[in-house]
């Protein structure tokens, strides 16, 4: 069987800000429309420019930093795959949509380029601590010679942190 590819690589300005929601099952999914621009001259020599408007789903973590991150205006790289969802609408005539659902976004521009200004995330781990001591404090139990103990070397001071 022939193989098949279904990949889309955009470049563009965010229309409006991002719509998070969430599925009844929990899922966070952000919605945001995408528009990507193209000019060209005529045979006449006027130049001529179109934008294309492109309908834009992330799904999970994806779709959180999305929302968190993405404002009006703001230049971004999306990747993902063309999806076509059909349903019933309330006059009884098929609809189509056809949405970009990506699985990956790059930030292209600086965090004051939007409408908005970006807060950075708050770290979500503990600064590592040295596990070194206590495993060799364990393994040193039962000597009899005396080991002077190391120095710790990995603790960060909170004036260290970048943020």
């Amino acid at each position: 069987m022939a193989r098949s590819l279904n990949k889309v690589q955009l470049i563009g300005n965010l229309a409006k800000d991002p719509e998070l929601r969430y599925t009844p099952n929990g899922n966070a999914v952000c919605t945001f429309t995408l528009a990507t621009n193209r000019s060209w001259t005529t045979e006449s020599g006027e130049k001529k420019e179109e934008a294309d408007f492109h309908r834009i789903v992330a799904w999970n973590k994806l779709a959180e930093l999305c929302s968190q991150f993405l404002v009006k205006g703001r230049k971004v790289y999306v990747e993902g795959r063309l999806s076509t969802r059909s349903w019933t609408g309330q006059d009884g005539q098929q609809k189509y949509m056809t949405e970009v659902v990506i699985d990956d976004m790059i930030l292209l521009d600086s965090k004051t380029a939007g409408s908005a200004t970006v807060q950075p995330p708050q770290q979500s781990h503990p600064v590592r601590q040295n596990t070194t001591q206590a495993s060799q404090g364990q393994s040193q139990q039962g000597t009899n010679d005396a080991i002077p103990e190391q120095e710790n070397t990995d603790t960060v001071a909170p004036d260290d942190i970048p943020f």
